[in-house]
C-alpha cells in the first residue's frame, strides 16, 4: 500500500498547491498593507503578535522571539529597539535571573495589536472556504 506522499502528483495536486500558495501570499499582502497603514512594519506587527500570543505567559525573550520570527537574534534586538522607541514594548530583567531579559507588551502596543488582530482575523475568516482552519475563534473573547 503506498502512502499519499509516494503517489505521483496529479494536476489537481498542483492546482491545490498553487491555490494554497496564492491564498497565503494574498493574506500576506493584505497584512503588509494593513499594518503599514497603521504606521508600523510587518515585522513590528509580528513581534507584537508573538509577544501577546506566546504560549503560557505574557512575555518572551529575544531568543524566543527570534525563533517565532525565524530571524537572527541580533535582528530581533534591532526590532525590539524600534518597538521600545515607539512605546509598544519594554525590556524587564527577570526577577529570579537578572541576566535574563524579558520583552513585555505595553498598553500602546496592546491597543495597536488588538486593532490589527481584529482586521487579520476577519480576513482569515473570509478565507474559510479555501482553508477550513481559517475559521479561528469566531466567538468574542476578551
Amino acid at each position: 500500500m503506498s502512502s499519499p506522499h509516494h503517489r505521483p502528483l496529479r494536476k489537481m495536486d498542483f492546482e491545490a498547491l498553487s491555490e494554497f500558495r496564492f491564498q497565503i501570499r494574498r493574506f500576506e499582502r493584505f497584512s503588509e498593507s494593513t499594518v503599514q497603514g497603521f504606521g508600523i512594519t510587518p515585522l513590528q506587527y509580528l513581534l507584537l503578535l508573538h509577544l501577546k500570543g506566546y504560549p503560557g505567559r505574557s512575555f518572551a525573550t529575544v531568543g524566543e522571539l527570534a525563533e517565532r520570527l525565524q530571524a537572527k537574534p541580533h535582528g530581533v534586538v534591532a526590532l525590539v529597539n524600534r518597538c521600545v522607541r515607539n512605546g509598544f514594548v519594554e525590556r524587564r530583567r527577570n526577577a529570579a535571573d537578572r541576566r535574563r531579559v524579558e520583552i513585555h507588551l505595553l498598553p500602546a502596543g496592546e491597543q495597536l495589536l488588538r486593532q490589527l488582530a481584529q482586521l487579520h482575523r476577519a480576513e482569515l475568516q473570509s478565507l474559510g472556504e479555501v482553508f477550513p482552519i481559517a475559521h479561528i475563534n469566531r466567538q468574542a473573547h476578551p
